[in-house]
């Protein structure tokens, strides 16, 4: 559990160093309090996790910073006004926040964009800069809108913005809040991949944080104190890692054989020089998704003054479906590392990584791109990875006029050349009105199933094309009332060579609608006291045929 904790103490620790320690700047952390918050990683609840990070990170947050506490779902189920300001915001807050956050019992919703709006009005948003931390675990679940909500304290607010934490959140979850943040020009991070959450943090650090006064031109160090005047370096040659770069320095005790032990303390930034207990230490230093573990000594009236060589390089990699095209914000960028880590991004895939080969996959809908890219110590590289693909709207329609607008309509896209055993391979495939999809040029069937109704329809894929196809389902509604039936089924009207007609299922019902091609059709019902009456009828295209059967 302890490098769990280390990550959420690192994620808070990221985003209140984000809050520049200026007298005027103030910030609300709003701590999602609902009842999922007891949901458990790695066998530890999200709240107890939370508590215990709000403990070790705010007891390093300097008094002069401005800052409140709110949480929301604490008091009471099904409340959408549970939305509590625990500490108001003031310097010297750390403690009584640490302290509000231990006492919370989690139980009810999410009211996270009142929460917001209440946040914002406290720390005077039209008035002043203000900043609003939210950390949460579910979407909104009281008929708000965040993104509207965003929006218009963007346009109100002086120099307002919402950095949000997404914790566990899937993708579609993810989108639904981040609003919040890319609306007001604030930073979203998702919590599903840990390793690359803890990097996007220090991503996320590296825009806003404060860069460090250069130190004195003397060699005596300005501060008597410090002891541990770290270098660190992208290569042998000696690259520098630039000044406002998202550098973490871990520091563990060292075990007896040599192996990192307990956590101590872990510090962020290229600058960074501070005073450490002297003793024996190893020296996790990370650099976005570079690290290197070091063994150090501090000694007692001396200056530790290593160099820390991260053997690392800068990508910049913009996914696009066409040569030439915008890039695509919801491609997956998934990428492998030379040491065995890896990571995924969602759309533009930047940052610092370890010297070697790079495995790179992008995925826009049905459409993949792999490669390999290698990248040198100190080395920065750019590239566009262009997938060549096209995209494809998909709908269909009863009949001419008559669009499908629901989510019973399930379509499924096949390669059109068919395997040695005459089969197809599916490619993509979902349900709803529309379904959106980027492909690999080429020829396509596309199967559209709608009740007892499946239609095939060939699709052309070009590169850098969009292609919109309307399936014509050629059918229409066929609704039986049969009083004191037991089981109504709907067959084909015509009989095979064997004399057996095709069923086009049943419903244990008194009466039953179906989506059916048109044509010529055969009901049975079978009533409750066993008998049965049969009746035909016909179905046309885009209308509704009512039979009744006594």
């Amino acid at each position: 559990m302890r490098p769990l904790l280390r990550l959420s103490a690192g994620l808070l620790a990221a985003l209140l160093l984000s809050l520049p320690a200026l007298a005027a700047d103030r910030a609300i952390i709003i701590l999602d309090a609902s009842g999922s918050m007891w949901a458990q990683i790695n066998g530890k609840s999200r709240i107890e996790i939370a508590r215990d990070t709000l403990k070790q990170v705010l007891s390093g947050v300097p008094d002069s910073l401005e800052l409140g506490f709110m949480a929301y779902g604490h008091r009471s189920k099904g409340d959408c006004n549970d939305i509590e300001t625990l500490v108001e915001p003031a310097i010297g807050t750390a403690g009584a926040i640490a302290a509000s956050a231990m006492a919370l019992n989690p139980k009810g919703k999410t009211p996270l964009s009142a929460a917001v709006k209440l946040a914002a009005e406290e720390l005077r948003y039209t008035e002043d800069k203000a900043t609003v931390i939210l950390i949460t675990d579910g979407i909104e679940t009281c008929d708000a809108d965040p993104c509207a909500l965003a929006s218009a304290l963007a346009k109100d607010g002086v120099d307002f913005k919402v950095d949000v934490v997404g914790l566990a959140l899937s993708k579609e979850e993810g989108e639904q809040v981040r609003c919040l943040a890319d609306n007001t020009n604030g930073k979203y991070l998702s919590a599903d991949d840990a390793d690359g959450l803890k990097d996007a943090l220090t991503d996320m650090v590296s825009d806003v944080v404060e860069t460090a006064p250069p130190p004195p031109s003397s060699e005596e160090p300005a501060n008597p104190s410090v002891n541990f005047k770290p270098t660190a370096v992208l290569s042998e040659a000696g690259d520098r890692v630039p000044n406002d770069a998202n550098v973490i320095w871990e520091f563990h005790k060292k075990a007896a054989d040599g192996s990192a032990g307990d956590w101590v303390r872990t510090e962020y930034g290229a600058t960074y020089s501070g005073s450490i207990q002297p003793g024996d230490y190893i020296l996790d230093v990370k650099l976005d998704y570079a690290h290197v573990a070091v063994p150090l000594t501090i000694a007692a009236d001396a200056v530790a003054d290593p160099e820390i060589d991260l053997e690392a390089g800068y990508i910049d990699l913009s996914p696009r479906i066409a040569e030439g095209a915008d890039i695509d914000g919801n491609a997956a960028v998934a990428l492998e590392f030379a040491d065995g880590n890896s990571t995924t991004f969602y759309g533009e895939a930047k940052g610092f990584v370890p010297a070697g080969d790079v495995k790179v996959k992008v995925t826009m809908g049905a459409a993949t791109l792999t490669d390999t890219i290698a990248v040198k110590a100190g080395e920065n590289v750019t590239r566009d990875l262009v997938l060549g693909a096209g995209h494809a709207d998909i709908t269909a329609v009863f009949a001419e006029g008559q669009p499908v607008n629901d989510s019973v309509l399930f379509v499924e896209i096949f390669e059109a050349k068919k395997d040695i055993q005459g089969r197809r391979n599916s490619v993509a495939n979902g349900y709803g009105p529309t379904i959106s999809t980027d492909l690999p040029p080429g020829d396509y069937v596309v199967q559209a199933t709608y009740d007892a109704v499946k239609v095939e329809q060939p699709l052309t894929i070009k590169a850098g094309e969009a292609s919109d196809l309307v399936i014509d389902l050629n059918a229409g509604a066929l609704a039986v009332s049969a009083p004191n039936a037991d089981y109504v089924e709907v067959f084909s009207a015509k009989k095979d060579i064997q004399g057996h007609r095709l069923s086009f299922g049943g419903s244990y019902d008194m009466s039953a609608t179906r989506t059916l091609p048109a044509g010529d059709y055969h009901v049975v019902v079978t009533m409750k006291d066993t008998s049965t009456r049969e009746a035909d009828t016909t179905i046309k295209v885009g209308e509704r045929t009512e039979l009744t059967v006594k």
